[in-house]
């Protein structure tokens, strides 16, 4: 991953809990990494990482560590630093969620090693659709229902995320029913 994910969790934990939660968190992970460049890709085990020391410093599970993460990066990351990229995906969670192959590819002009999943959609209605998150990387999926909590934020609208097929249970790729 892009170091503006690592630094993206640094952030999350220095406004919420301070600098030296981070520095426990880094003594924690392991990381030798004294700080990370935003441009910069770094290899996933990092990120994991990262997350598991959240995990363990602040007595969380994963999972929610994952979710809490996925808000953040696009209430504050994403906003903070690409808001014209997320305007530019549409006015209403709907339209977003359809745009969201067109806007990874956006992204991908910014960071051309980045290796971004697969957004499809189907059973779309006005109010909800099936949402696939194909991926190659494993572990991310409540990351994901995190991104998805943070785009009903964004767009004020009240969202219900139901995990519908899942590769735990042996199906290719994530399904999230979502409705609003």
């Amino acid at each position: 991953m892009y170091g503006i994910v690592n630094k993206a969790i640094e952030e999350l934990v220095v406004v919420n809990f301070g600098p030296e939660k981070w520095e426990a968190i880094k003594k924690t992970s392991g990381i030798e990494h004294d700080f990370f460049i935003s441009s910069e890709p770094y290899d996933d085990e990092v990120t994991f990482k990262l997350a598991q020391a959240v995990s363990l410093e602040m007595n969380m599970s994963l999972d929610e560590v994952l979710v809490a993460f996925g808000q953040w990066w696009v209430v504050k990351t994403t906003q903070d630093k690409y808001g014209d990229l997320m305007r530019s995906g549409g006015n209403n969670l709907r339209d977003f969620l359809m745009n969201l192959p067109l806007f990874h590819n956006r992204v991908m002009l910014l960071y051309p090693k980045l290796t971004p999943p697969e957004f499809r959609i189907t059973e779309l209605t006005e109010s909800s659709l099936h949402l696939h998150y194909v991926s190659q990387r494993q572990g991310l999926r409540e990351f994901v229902r995190g991104l998805i909590q943070g785009l009903g934020i964004i767009f004020k609208t009240d969202i219900s995320i139901e995990l519908i097929h899942s590769r735990q249970e042996g199906a290719t790729h994530e399904i999230f029913k979502l409705s609003w």
